[in-house]
């Protein structure tokens, strides 16, 4: 097979940042993905509709021309967020809000403390139609941070799907065989994200021969069991799992630092990632549902009616993008070679 046409995709889970880090950020998602759903952890972060909706404008201001981007525009929750507030953004348009337990990621710290005490919001987003977007790791100090997935998912993941069984809950970045099990063995109300770095790679890939920061991310990767599984249930066709890069850009200095930051880069290869790993696992003809269909058709949105295609081109991923700040980013894979190329 030399080239593969796709209904164009949409990514369900990514970090454009703000400001400047726009004018890279934007351009790389849009090259090859019609929607895109955008992280609320600014600073500050986007707690309520207005912020949303100026956030919303920002990024379609720096989408290049003769280019499109749906920015999908998300509410960060927190321990002050109220029924009106979920109403109001409804109301507006926004599909989705975020559960990030406080510090658990990048910019976290505003975020929910006794998770409980928004069972009132999640009652209003089901009754509004809005999902709820999961970082699903808990935070206690005491928790190993291999174990932290699998640990949401038994003290809080399955009281909320219980509690609130119409609420469509998007478990984001799943890194586990517990939490694919998990997703697989509930109601067709949940669903999960995986990205190309937990598809791709291994705790091996982090630590081995010295520390990795460009692997570097959170949820943090896992022992190869855990990989394989993920790798296992995209294989499978299962329309439960869909795609959600969790691009998450960090100036080069700020990854490789003492207290090096989380995330991985990878919107300017996002799909061929995707295409590397479908085809190492021989089900090619699965990374159009993964890509294209799972996602809008669980969101509730038409999917889209254009395409892309990606042909067998060998390249290979940049060392570096210089970033209009005039800082330098490390891409996801950098100096690697990948096999497909976004025509």
């Amino acid at each position: 097979m030399q080239s593969i046409t796709l209904i164009r995709p949409d990514d369900w889970h990514l970090h454009f940042r703000d400001g400047e880090m726009l004018k890279e950020t934007v351009p790389a998602t849009a090259r090859c993905f019609n929607r895109a759903i955008a992280m609320p952890n600014l600073v500050p972060p986007v707690t309520n509709a207005d912020m949303a909706m100026a956030y919303k404008q920002r990024i379609l201001d720096a989408v290049p021309e003769g280019q499109t981007l749906e920015p999908l525009v998300t509410l960060y929750l927190t321990n002050t967020t109220t029924a009106e507030d979920i109403r109001e953004a409804r109301q507006k348009g926004i599909v989705a809000s975020k559960l990030y337990p406080a510090g658990a990621t990048t910019n976290s710290d505003a975020a929910v403390e006794g998770i409980k005490s928004l069972y009132p919001v999640f009652e209003t987003m089901a009754e509004v139609g809005m999902l709820l977007l999961i970082h699903g790791e808990v935070t206690e100090s005491h928790v190993d941070i291999f174990d932290r997935e699998k640990e949401f998912i038994d003290q809080y993941l399955v009281d909320i799907t219980a509690t609130f069984p119409d609420l469509k809950v998007v478990f984001e970045h799943i890194t586990t065989k517990d939490a694919a099990q998990f997703v697989l063995s509930s109601s067709d109300k949940v669903a999960a994200t995986i990205t190309p770095q937990h598809l791709l790679l291994n705790r091996n890939d982090l630590l081995v021969g010295g520390i990795k920061p460009h692997n570097y991310c959170l949820p943090v990767l896992k022992r190869n069991i855990h990989q394989q599984a993920l790798r296992d249930v995209v294989a499978s066709g299962a329309n439960k799992f869909f795609l959600g890069t969790d691009s998450a850009p960090h100036e080069k200095h700020k990854k490789e630092n003492a207290c090096g930051c989380a995330g991985c880069y990878s919107a300017w290869s996002a799909i061929e990632l995707y295409a590397e790993v479908f085809e190492q696992l021989n089900a090619l003809d699965k990374l159009e549902g993964f890509a294209s269909l799972y996602g809008p058709d669980f969101y509730g949105l038409p999917r889209n009616t254009d395409t892309i295609t990606l042909v067998k081109n060998d390249w290979t991923v940049p060392d570096s993008i210089a970033l209009p700040t005039g800082d330098d980013i490390v891409p996801f894979y950098a100096g690697q070679t990948l096999t497909w190329k976004l025509a």
